[in-house]
This record gives structure tokens, C-alpha cells and sequence, in this order.
């Protein structure tokens, strides 16, 4: 059921923030940061190797994938800072 619900908020708000993305150069400063936090978070959920639940399932982040969306969030922090602070 949570599934469900995260997906269509994805599915829903992910135009409304790619929106925000490409007109707003503060926003992706904000990205940029919150990426960065995220990427960092991840990696260390996977150099621990802590296995993380979602609430109200049985499913369980394991270490592999928190070291694969620290790659991602690693490589979308990259793109919103140079979109946000590098180019003008």
C-alpha cells in the first residue's frame, strides 16, 4: 500500500520539481545540498552495512542499494551545483 502511494507521489510531483529545476537557479542550490546530505547518508548506511526497513512492510534496504542511490544522489548532487553555482 505505501508503495503505491510513494510511486503515484513520484509520478505526480516529479514534473512539478523538474519544473522548479530548470526555472528556478536557487532551487537548484537547494538540490544541490540536499543531494549532497543524501549521497553522503547513503554512503554511510552502506560502509556500516545497515539494512534499513520501510515502515508498515517487510522490505528492507540493503547496504548494496543504499551504495548504488549514493552513486545517483553523488552524481545529481554534481549536476545541480554546476547548474546552480557554476554556470551562469
Amino acid at each position: 500500500m505505501y508503495v503505491t502511494i510513494l510511486i503515484v507521489a513520484l509520478v505526480a510531483l516529479g514534473p512539478v520539481v523538474l519544473y522548479f529545476a530548470y526555472r528556478s537557479r536557487d532551487f537548484r542550490k537547494f538540490l544541490a545540498g540536499a543531494f549532497f546530505v543524501s549521497s553522503g547518508i547513503q554512503f554511510y548506511f552502506y560502509q556500516v552495512d545497515i539494512t534499513i526497513p520501510f515502515y508498515s512492510t517487510g522490505l528492507v534496504q540493503t547496504p548494496e542499494v543504499s551504495a548504488i542511490r549514493a552513486t545517483i544522489h553523488f552524481a545529481l548532487f554534481l549536476i545541480c551545483f554546476y547548474f546552480g553555482f557554476i554556470r551562469k
